[in-house]
């Protein structure tokens, strides 16, 4: 049965598109002007003239990761919290905000074709936003809600950090712009190649999990309605996905130790050690542009480019938690070959680095 006019004549009825729109405009513009684009242009500044961002999230000023404690696991979770959390927020709120304000039928009209066409136009919308994968995911979850197409929202998800404008302007400052180049052309290839593989092996609604989102009669005529429509799916979203965020982020937090337990001169080219590091990055979390000090770090501790160049690859765009946040918007096998894919490109990207960068 073709339920696309009933959904379209339930949007009509429950919400007022104009409205929609220009509530999410201000919302993004000034959420992302507060948290990213003005924070990120002072970064960039200080990146320019002192060529660092700060010191390594993963492990500070020591040579290694702390001991598996729980004391590791909540100052870890403390440090990633106060990097993210503002960003959080924003996510939460555009993605609870996509699923109320606008109608689904505008979403899958642009972004729910299986071509090229809605792959690109996904990669292209998360360039100004610039968020973590975790901060990013609320977003895509109200976007496959909305029956954007799988490659289009994978594309959004990954643009949004390995795409980041920001971060491969301080990538050439603190690193050399040919870190910045490799970033740059594998991420593209990561983004779209990606985007377009799920399209080719999914179907536009595998995966999709409802939020049921509330109707509320006379919304286009009462905005006070469309607000509490607004407020119980952020609840909703917020209750679903923070639980386990946290969870997640104090249990890697803690197991940092265990997952670079190496790190100085022994840690070489070797496609072996590449390979590790490739995936410890796609199982880590770090808040946005967090891989460039780390990778400073472990470049001045003698760790080689190739397992280096793995990490800035894969710390970024996945994480166990981001997964777990999306678990319920794609299917499992889109999240399995996304992640593979995520690991191959960086193992790609060490081993490049190793021919060019050595």
């Amino acid at each position: 049965m073709n339920t696309e006019p009933i959904e379209r004549a339930m949007d009509r009825r429950s919400s007022s598109p104009v409205l929609g729109w220009v509530t999410i405009l201000v919302i993004a513009i000034g959420g992302l002007a507060l948290v990213k684009w003005v924070p990120y242009y002072h970064k960039g500044l200080y990146a320019a003239a002192n060529h660092s961002i700060g010191s390594s999230i993963l492990m500070g000023n020591a040579d290694r990761p702390p001991v598996p404690s729980m004391r590791a696991a909540i100052d870890y979770a403390m440090a990633y919290g106060k990097a993210i959390w503002k960003a959080m927020v924003l996510g939460l709120l555009l993605g609870s905000a996509v699923q109320v304000l606008l109608p689904r039928h505008w979403i899958a009209s642009s972004l729910g074709g299986r071509g090229m066409r809605s792959v690109i136009l996904g990669g292209v919308l998360s360039l100004p936003g610039m968020m973590c994968t975790c901060c990013a995911a609320p977003v895509v979850a109200g976007l496959r809600e909305r029956r954007t197409a799988p490659g289009s929202a994978v594309a959004f998800w990954l643009g949004n950090t390995v795409l980041n404008p920001a971060t491969l302007i301080f990538t050439g400052f603190v690193l050399g712009w040919h870190w910045s180049a490799l970033r740059l052309v594998l991420g593209l290839i990561m983004v779209f190649g990606l985007g377009w593989l799920v399209s080719r092996f999914t179907g536009p609604d595998e995966g999709i999990r409802v939020e049921q989102v509330p109707v509320i009669q006379g919304t286009e005529k009462n905005p006070e309605r469309l607000l509490v429509r607004w407020l119980i799916t952020l609840g909703r979203m917020s209750a679903r996905l923070l639980p386990e965020f946290v969870v997640l982020v104090l249990a890697l937090g803690a197991a940092r130790a265990w997952l670079f337990p190496h790190v100085g001169h022994d840690v070489d080219n070797s496609l072996l050690w590449i390979a590790a590091f490739a995936l410890a990055g796609a199982v880590f979390v770090i808040p946005t542009a967090g891989e460039v000090p780390v990778v400073q770090a472990m470049l001045a501790l003698g760790v080689g480019v190739g397992p280096a160049a793995a990490l800035l690859m894969t710390l970024p765009p996945i994480s166990i938690p981001s997964v777990a946040m999306l678990w319920g918007s794609f299917a499992p096998r889109t999240l399995r070959l996304v992640s593979i894919g995520v690991i191959v490109l960086g193992c790609a990207a060490g081993i490049v680095a190793t021919r060019l960068f050595s």
